[in-house]
């Protein structure tokens, strides 16, 4: 019998040091209460990572190379939450789709978002960088800001090779898993590991104390294996202010040394979390 809809279970935890002198603190204890959360927030890519396993019996292996997926974060996870991940085939969509949600004990959506195997509607709207040319990181990187964000223009590129250490280190730390696909000398990258992508090329360009991913979409193009040099540009799309925070939407595209196409993602995070005074200002 054809299953319409599958269902885990996955205590969340958090994957960093609990110390504010982490890359991103908001992912600690002392930097997240300041701001007004109940405790660190764990980190979107992370949660998202968690539903990999559900999507997987929903699509199959294929997703990984010709996949879509879209989500947004509508409440912060915490450690120790238990989440339930629940995917639900759309069986009026034209195509094979399936709403995905991650619901925590309290029964209260923490993510939603949909994912489907092929191209997805939206994926003819990516902006390509025009290079992919990677530039070592700057000792001397400046904040981002509203005034001083160039959108319409290419930020500078990196590169990482998805090394065997570089795979260990991911599932030891950031999605502890025992599937054969993400792990051993024959793994591929985790569609995570690929989704984080896009906050690490926002610290390569910029220096930003502490950031909150909101939304993202992906597009598969190919799977990663271990060995594989990956290279990542971005391209600004727009910056702009909602409820005190400030957010930059922009676009990130993965390929590997040949220039052949991995990923692309559409990224959205709020690169200045407001402070309570500033949230309590705005009226609207």
């Amino acid at each position: 019998m054809h299953r319409t809809k599958i269902e885990n279970t996955v205590v969340a935890y958090l994957d960093n040091d609990d110390s504010p002198d982490i890359t991103n603190p908001i992912h600690s204890t002392e930097v997240a209460k300041a701001y007004g959360f109940d405790g660190p927030l764990v980190g979107g890519v992370t949660v998202w990572g968690w539903a990999t396993e559900t999507i997987l019996t929903a699509l199959g292996e294929d997703w990984l190379e010709q996949g879509w997926a879209e989500y947004s974060f509508r409440h912060p996870t915490f450690p120790g939450d238990q989440l339930t991940v629940r995917a639900t085939l759309d069986e009026d969509s034209p195509v094979a789709s399936w709403t995905v949600e991650m619901v925590n004990q309290e029964d209260i959506t923490c993510v939603s978002g949909a994912v489907g195997l092929g191209k997805s509607a939206w994926n003819q709207e990516f902006i390509r960088p025009n290079t992919i040319v990677p530039t070592a990181e700057s000792d001397n990187k400046g904040p981002l800001t509203l005034d001083n964000a160039k959108t319409g223009e290419d930020w500078l590129a990196a590169e990482l090779n998805f090394s065997e250490h570089e795979q260990r280190e991911f599932i030891a730390t950031k999605q502890h898993t025992n599937n054969p696909l993400f792990v051993g000398g024959n793994a591929i990258a985790h569609p995570s590991w690929s989704a984080g992508w896009a906050e690490k090329l926002l610290r390569h360009n910029f220096a930003i104390p502490s950031s909150m991913h909101t939304r993202s979409r992906v597009q598969h193009h190919s799977k990663i294996p271990v060995g594989t040099t990956v290279f990542g540009g971005a391209h600004l799309l727009e910056v702009y202010e909602r409820k005190a925070h400030h957010f930059a939407n922009y676009d990130v595209l993965l390929v590997d040394s040949q220039g052949s196409e991995l990923v692309q993602l559409r990224h959205w995070t709020i690169f200045k979390i407001a402070t309570v005074e500033e949230r309590a200002q705005v009226t609207d």
